[in-house]
């Protein structure tokens, strides 16, 4: 009987995580019960929000236990347990990943088809990812057709989706922003307007000379200094989407509150934070829409997929970092 390996949380980070705040332990293959599923991953996710769970903090989700494994998004195949509607062979998504081997319950497990896109789309564009873009755009934030969307961290699983909905969808200009040149280059080559390398100068400076006429739109997944920039430039009526703050993630101190917050007032902004769990009832919309425009091939995405279970840490620091171009993934 072959081994589960499995990344667990040892200690929780103070500021920046290292790879000593992650362990690599050997189990048990477990042993499904009823209603239970074997799973063998094959692929897992590593993203932004994950940061958040190390915290020993209250959240919309609890903490990572000290001494357990991780979780998130996975992909892999069924190899053990009955349940209703499943059978040996099926490939799975469900929400125990860092592990090879997952005992998942059925209920907690959704069956995709292979033939339909990879697989590795489940967990991205056709995943949590892709309705996390498209539900922050069009339902949070009300995009309207001939509109400017600015999206921070454009380069990125969530932000690249942003702004190709925004143009399918009929924005008059899309701007990005994203941490290199190489990056700037692949948003313009995906059909952004404009993007700028966030490096190069004050971010309020470069935002508003990519889109002098001022932003309609603004999904925030950076927050700090691209979320006042983005208030900054933002027109009468303006609405922000604001999805995630992974500047201030590993900040040790509280961060300041935008400096320009009281221009809200004045332009009448609407700032609304939200979950992509809030956004259940879009997804068979979502996925007939983003389905068809992958296979026209009016849309597309990226990966960067990293191979073996003992660099998944690796990987989620390099995230953290910016080293992803689109989806980071961990092959098992």
């Amino acid at each position: 009987m072959p081994t589960n390996r499995e990344i667990q949380l040892a200690s929780r980070p103070q500021g920046w995580p290292t790879e000593d705040n992650f362990r690599l332990v050997t189990a048990e293959v477990p042993t499904p019960g009823p209603g239970q599923l074997l799973i063998r991953n094959r692929y897992m996710s590593v993203d932004p929000y994950m940061r958040g769970r190390m915290n020993d903090v209250r959240s919309y989700v609890p903490p990572f236990a000290l001494d357990a494994p991780l979780d998130g998004g996975a992909v892999g195949e069924v190899v053990g347990g009955e349940a209703d509607g499943f059978a040996p062979g099926d490939t799975v998504l469900h929400g125990l990943g860092w592990r090879d081997y997952a005992l998942v319950e059925a209920k907690a497990a959704r069956k995709v088809e292979p033939g339909l896109a990879p697989v590795t789309a489940y967990l991205g564009v056709l995943g949590m990812t892709g309705l996390t873009a498209y539900a922050g755009l069009l339902e949070v934030a009300a995009m309207r057709p001939g509109e400017t969307v600015f999206v921070s961290g454009a380069a990125g699983a969530v932000g690249s989706m942003v702004g190709q909905i925004a143009r399918l969808r009929g924005a008059g200009r899309v701007v990005g922003s994203a941490g290199s040149a190489a990056k700037v280059e692949r948003l313009r080559a995906l059909g952004f307007d404009d993007a700028f390398d966030y490096h190069d100068g004050p971010v309020r400076d470069l935002l508003r000379a990519a889109a002098p006429d001022g932003v309609d739109v603004y999904f925030d997944n950076v927050g700090g200094e691209h979320l006042e920039a983005a208030i900054s430039s933002m027109n009468l009526h303006g609405r922000a989407a604001i999805c995630g703050m992974i500047a201030q993630y590993n900040d040790t101190e509280a961060p300041a509150a935008p400096r320009n917050l009281a221009q809200v007032i004045g332009k009448r902004l609407t700032l609304r934070g939200f979950l992509v769990n809030d956004h259940g009832h879009l997804r068979e919309q979502f996925v007939r829409e983003v389905s068809g425009w992958l296979r026209d091939g009016t849309l597309a995405y990226d990966e960067t997929v990293v191979d073996g279970l003992e660099n998944a840490p690796a990987a989620f620091l390099g995230l953290l970092r910016g080293e992803n171009l689109g989806k980071m993934l961990v092959r098992l």
